[in-house]
């Protein structure tokens, strides 16, 4: 399974699970280390009652070999099981004394003070002397040595007197120390159910915390234009970024490079090629003048032609190189009628003449688009629509009260295809009309720095034909 693909998942994962292994390993270490510790506290019990118990152990052996009777503290004589010499219990009725009282009083305070203890006492042969009530003789093995034993069960200690004459074995049951280990097993996992969930949660909120300049950084980049180049600030970024934004500021700095050298020299040899290109076709209007050779007259007619559509591409590299690299807001916003209206009475002197059906408000039409951008964008979509549309029918300019410039002309509709192509450079309809191919890509550029809108339709809306475009003019500062 693939982990998280994000670097904060990735962090609180690796933190978090860390985090979690570290907690239980403490809780196992503690666990481990307590229940040794009860261990040795619960061998000390052991200890301190076989200790306790054996004195009493081998003063009631020394009172039976006086002859003394301790009958009620061996649990034969009250389970019906009776040692070798209770059936002279009668005789020896009259024999117990206060001595005797003394220490049986003492073996049951004992009896009282190690409940949750067993033990037995036996002499040299064997033979129980003293037993606990709740012990059972089989899980009490013979004496071997002294010290600690285990069995399957219970937990001994064994101690001896007298050179083994008496011994003693004490026992504990080994559930016992199983439910205290459980007991303290639960009371550090109860706990670490809500301190591990608590601190995977911070682990969560600390991480996306620190990375919250990450998200700030992406965001600025996000919310720039795709022409917009400038450097990237490192105010208030962490030191991990820094060398990233540098980085990044200064790949920027070489493409600002770069786009300004292709701009420079499309503006400059545009610049250049205007001189000699009027030249050239002066010379082949007088040319064509002179001549009184029809072939010769046609060729320089084409050579006319040709220059004229050169002339008009490098005009079209220079509008392009100033809206890729002009300001196109303005700090005042003007009236972009008179614009529009100078735009298309220049038109129609220059060949097209009614052609062009102007529509416009009344009211002003402000905004703080640069007028010489604007003058830009309506002639290059009024010359589209009166190249590429049908001659018998005009072409429609109109300007809205909200902003909106729309330009539209008849003829055959453009393919979905093409559509949305025409907007790229050097771009034509298939069925088209020659020229050069920049008009919409300068619509397009204009209209993406300078924040506005540009759609193309067609069929144009309410008819099977027509091409029409809409320009939406950028909200004011």
């Amino acid at each position: 399974m693939r982990g998280p693909r994000s670097l904060q998942g990735r962090l609180a994962l690796a933190v978090g699970l860390a985090v979690t292994v570290l907690w239980i390993a403490a809780a196992g270490a503690t666990l481990r280390e307590l229940s040794h510790e009860m261990d040795e506290v619960f061998d000390g019990a052991l200890r301190d009652a076989a200790h306790r118990l054996l004195p009493l152990a081998v003063r009631a052996h020394e009172g039976r070999d006086r002859g003394l009777a301790l009958g009620p503290l061996v649990r034969g004589e009250r389970d019906g099981h009776r040692r070798k010499d209770d059936d002279d219990d009668d005789r020896h009725e009259g024999r117990r004394n206060r001595h005797a009282e003394e220490w049986s009083e003492r073996i049951r305070q004992f009896n009282g003070d190690v409940e949750d203890l067993s033990y037995v006492v036996r002499d040299g042969d064997g033979s129980i002397l003293l037993i606990s009530e709740d012990a059972e003789p089989e899980d009490f093995p013979p004496f071997r040595r002294e010290g600690f034993s285990r069995t399957a069960t219970h937990r001994l200690f064994y101690e001896s007197a007298r050179d083994e004459d008496v011994t003693i074995a004490v026992a504990e049951p080994l559930s016992r120390r199983r439910h205290m280990a459980r007991e303290m097993a639960t009371n550090l996992a109860m706990p670490l159910a809500v301190v591990i969930p608590l601190s995977l949660l911070a682990i969560v909120i600390a991480v996306g915390t620190s990375l919250r300049p990450v998200r700030s950084l992406r965001q600025q980049l996000a919310e720039r234009g795709s022409r917009n180049l400038s450097a990237l600030g490192d105010g208030g970024l962490p030191t991990e970024l820094r060398p990233i934004v540098g980085s990044i500021n200064d790949l920027l700095s070489r493409l600002r490079a770069a786009f300004e050298a292709e701009r420079s020299f499309a503006a400059n040899a545009a610049h250049e090629l205007r001189t000699p290109v009027a030249g050239a076709i002066a010379q082949a209007q007088r040319l064509r003048a002179e001549t009184a050779d029809r072939s010769a007259a046609a060729r320089a007619a084409e050579i006319e032609t040709t220059l004229k559509r050169l002339n008009s591409l490098s005009e079209k590299l220079m509008q392009l190189a100033r809206a890729e690299g002009a300001r196109l807001r303005v700090a005042e916003p003007s009236d972009l009628r008179a614009v529009l209206r100078i735009v298309a009475g220049d038109l129609e002197r220059l060949g097209s003449a009614g052609r062009i059906a102007l529509t416009m408000p009344e009211t002003p039409v402000l905004s703080d688009l640069d007028p010489d951008a604007f003058g830009i964008l309506c002639r290059n979509l009024i010359e589209n629509a009166l190249k590429h549309g049908a001659a018998d029918e005009p072409v429609e300019v109109a300007l809205s009260p909200g902003g909106v410039l729309s330009v539209a002309n008849g003829g055959a509709p453009v393919p979905p295809e093409d559509l949305a192509r025409l907007t790229a450079r050097f771009a034509r309809s298939n069925g088209g009309a020659e020229g050069a191919g920049l008009g919409l890509a300068i619509v397009r550029t204009i209209a993406d720095r300078a924040a506005g809108r540009i759609d193309l339709l067609s069929p144009r809306p309410g008819r099977s034909n027509g091409f029409e475009a809409r320009f939406t003019l950028p909200a004011r500062f």
